[in-house]
């Protein structure tokens, strides 16, 4: 589809999910959308914030489920829809919508389909039906490990990620097991390492905690300012779509030899490089206060993906 001046026309999304990250995503498509805007966002419960502020906002709602939104006048306009329920859910909803070739950008940890990093592999995947957004934690750190990959050989990483309980909603909660599990291949996957862990943690302190992360690499041995340029060039790749990504501190680096190895659980002793990176994530407040850095990383990234796709792939095809 094209407008009178020959340009295509933004590409219909819907949000399935109407809690935290949907109604954040929400947000930011309709302020900061080019290529991309809102068809729909869709819940199940018919009192949600996330709904009442889409009505305010003019944006066609249903609280109805996957079923209400294939039951709306506009679906047939939907050329991509952003999962922000659950992992369990999402393998229900994305059933459903490859049936009517709608483009799938998973913000669950359900890995149906290929992982996808903005500042890694954003044009690697754009023709797979489903693409994963790994998880909050994923999106801040695995960029890390993969900067660190690109000058070593990363043989372990290990990333920490501290949020604000009150920046985690049912769904998050109810993805915990599916977090560390997805955020830990990732960190094999994408960041280049041959074993990855992930931990999570919900910081309960009042008044609420930013988003800090915490990347341990164990690599071969290798030129350090390396490194640090490329985790500094790596930051400001990121730092293009989530302009509150920045690293704490100067990266750190220790050396393990023979003398003194490094005892990592599933390898035992061994040796090499740990380099140690501290990151904190502001978010954009468009919808939880800034301290909620998790949320915007995540939406941020879905939307790049999302832009990238609708301005390559989808409108071609409208034309």
């Amino acid at each position: 589809m094209t407008n009178l001046h020959g340009a295509s026309a933004p590409q219909k999304a819907a949000i399935i999910g109407s809690g935290n990250i949907g109604t954040d995503l929400m947000i930011k498509i309709l302020r900061h959308g080019k290529h991309v805007a809102m068809g729909a966002l869709v819940g199940i419960d018919p009192q949600s914030d996330g709904l009442a502020r889409a009505q305010r906002l003019g944006v066609p709602t249903t609280a109805g489920g996957i079923d209400g939104l294939l039951a709306m006048p506009n679906f047939g306009d939907i050329r991509i829809a952003f999962d922000a329920t659950s992992a369990g859910a999402h393998k229900h909803h994305n059933a459903l919508l490859q049936a009517h070739g709608v483009k799938v950008i998973d913000l669950t940890p359900a890995a149906i389909g290929p992982y996808v990093i903005p500042s890694i592999n954003l044009d690697d995947e754009l023709d797979a039906p489903n693409i994963n957004m790994v998880t909050c934690g994923g999106q801040a750190t695995i960029p890390m490990v993969n900067a660190v990959s690109r000058v070593a050989k990363v043989h372990y990483a290990e990333i920490v990620a501290s949020i604000s309980s009150r920046s985690a909603g049912p769904g998050t909660r109810a993805n915990i097991d599916e977090f560390t599990e997805t955020t830990s291949k990732a960190i094999e996957v994408l960041g280049g390492a041959t074993r990855g862990k992930a931990i999570i943690v919900l910081n309960p302190a009042d008044p609420p905690l930013i988003m800090r992360d915490t990347v341990f690499t164990l690599s071969d041995p290798a030129e350090r300012d390396a490194i640090e340029g490329s985790v500094a060039a790596m930051a400001e790749r990121v730092q293009r779509y989530v302009p509150g990504y920045r690293l704490k501190q100067r990266v750190q680096f220790d050396l393990f030899d023979a003398r003194q190895p490094l005892n990592v659980p599933g390898f035992g002793p061994i040796t090499g490089l740990k380099t140690s990176i501290f990151l904190e994530v502001e978010g954009a407040a468009h919808y939880l206060p800034a301290y909620a850095g998790n949320l915007d990383i995540m939406t941020s990234a879905a939307l790049a993906c999302a832009e990238r796709i609708a301005e390559t792939r989808l409108a071609p095809l409208a034309a």
